[in-house]
């Protein structure tokens, strides 16, 4: 079984941006969602494309099977989401021995920042760097899938 463990926390600042040694951007896409499974699916500037399906989330771990598909079926895939699909630039920085995902939203969520990192286990140590604020891991509003549908919660900007 595939497995995601991750925690995601709020952007302070821009001090990262000089760390980052990779960016693309992503649309994404969500075909279904609910308290037990979520199908999205992803394009990476627009070259390559994957679908994704995520179990339900029991504390910072879930279920996770992805595939990679066909950009013109991805494509398609986003106009049946509409309108919850969103754009986001992810930029890579190395910190603290593993790579944060930056991503920048775009459009309807401009102004949103979140770092996320991906770790091995939930109990895995991590050193944050001082651009992240508050953790969101564990709050639902900041999942991928709750912004597409619901745009960006009050507190966040």
């Amino acid at each position: 079984m595939g497995i995601e463990i991750e925690r995601k926390f709020l952007v302070l600042s821009d001090s990262w941006q000089a760390a980052v040694t990779g960016s693309a951007l992503l649309r994404q896409g969500y075909l279904s969602s609910n308290a037990k499974a979520t199908v999205r699916v992803r394009t990476k500037d627009d070259a390559s494309a994957v679908i994704t399906l995520k179990g339900q989330v029991k504390g910072l771990v879930r279920a996770e099977y992805e595939y990679g598909i066909p950009i013109a079926d991805a494509r398609e895939m986003l106009a049946m989401a509409a309108p919850h699909v969103i754009e986001k630039r992810r930029h890579l920085v190395p910190y603290g021995g593993l790579v944060w995902e930056i991503d920048v939203f775009e459009g309807r969520l401009a102004g949103l920042v979140l770092a996320e990192v991906e770790l091995d286990s939930a109990s895995q140590s991590v050193t944050l760097p001082d651009w992240v604020g508050t953790e969101v891991s564990l709050d639902s509003r900041y999942n991928n899938a709750s912004l597409a549908r619901d745009g960006v919660p009050n507190a966040a900007l």
